[in-house]
C-alpha cells in the first residue's frame, strides 16, 4: 500500500513538472556536442535502439497515432504482458508490474517514410542505453518494431513553442538554410524530436529539428 501511495504522488509530481518543461528522470540519449551558429549546433550520437511505428496519416495524426502504438508497447503490449503505469506522457517513468520496466526516454522522433499505401510517418521512443535486442520484450502489435539505429552526426536547431506542421516546416527551412550557407552537406531527411508533452506551457516547450549531416 505504501508503495503505491508514493507512486501515485510520484506521478502527480512528475505531472505537476512537466506543465513547465522539467523533464524528472527522463533519460536522453548521450552524445557531444559543439556549436555551428548561435541557432544551429552539430551533435554526434552512437548506436541507439528505438521502438518505431509507421503511420500513413498527416503529421499531427501520425505523430498522436504512433505514441498511442508505442505507449502501448511501453506500457505492457509485449510478449511478456508487463502491467507498467505511466508516470506522465513524455516525460514518464515506468512501473512493470512483472519487476521487468522499461523507461521513458526523450526525445520522441518523428521523420516522414513512404510506405505502401502512400506517404507516412516514422515515430520512435529511443529505449533506455541498459536496454539490449536481447533483453527487451517483443512487441505484440505487429506494428511496432524494434530497430538499432546506428551512430550519426546531425545537424540540430531547437525552438520554443508551436510544434505544429507550419512551426516544424519554417524551423525546418530555418536549418537547412543555415547549413546551405556554411557548405555543410545533408545526407538525409529533416525529422522532428519532442521532449515535453502537449500541457506543457507553451514558451517552456523543447522542440527540435534535425538532419543528419557528413560528419
Amino acid at each position: 500500500m505504501l508503495s503505491t501511495i508514493t507512486s501515485i504522488i510520484g506521478q502527480v509530481v512528475d505531472s505537476a513538472l512537466s506543465i513547465v518543461g522539467i523533464r524528472s528522470g527522463t533519460e536522453e540519449p548521450a552524445h557531444t556536442s559543439r556549436r555551428l551558429t548561435d541557432r544551429v549546433e552539430i551533435r554526434t550520437y552512437g548506436p541507439r535502439i528505438a521502438a518505431e511505428t509507421t503511420v500513413a496519416a498527416g503529421e499531427e495524426a501520425a505523430r498522436n497515432e504512433g505514441f498511442r502504438r508505442l505507449a502501448g508497447y511501453i506500457f505492457g503490449r509485449n510478449h511478456r504482458d508487463d502491467k507498467i503505469a505511466m508516470t506522465a506522457p513524455v516525460s514518464q517513468g515506468i512501473r512493470g508490474g512483472s519487476g521487468d520496466k522499461i523507461a521513458m526516454t526523450a526525445p520522441v522522433a518523428q521523420a516522414t517514410q513512404a510506405t505502401d499505401v502512400g506517404e507516412g510517418y516514422v515515430i520512435k521512443f529511443f529505449m533506455p542505453s541498459e536496454c539490449t535486442m536481447a533483453t527487451l520484450p517483443t512487441p505484440d502489435d505487429d506494428r511496432v518494431r524494434l530497430t538499432e539505429v546506428p551512430g550519426e552526426t546531425v545537424a540540430v536547431l531547437s525552438f520554443t513553442g508551436d510544434r505544429g506542421p507550419a512551426a516544424v516546416a519554417l524551423r525546418s527551412e530555418e536549418l537547412l538554410e543555415t547549413l546551405r550557407a556554411k557548405g555543410i552537406e545533408v545526407t538525409g531527411d529533416v525529422a522532428a524530436w519532442f521532449y515535453d508533452p502537449p500541457w506543457t506551457l507553451p514558451f517552456r516547450r523543447r522542440n527540435e529539428v534535425v538532419v543528419p549531416v557528413n560528419a
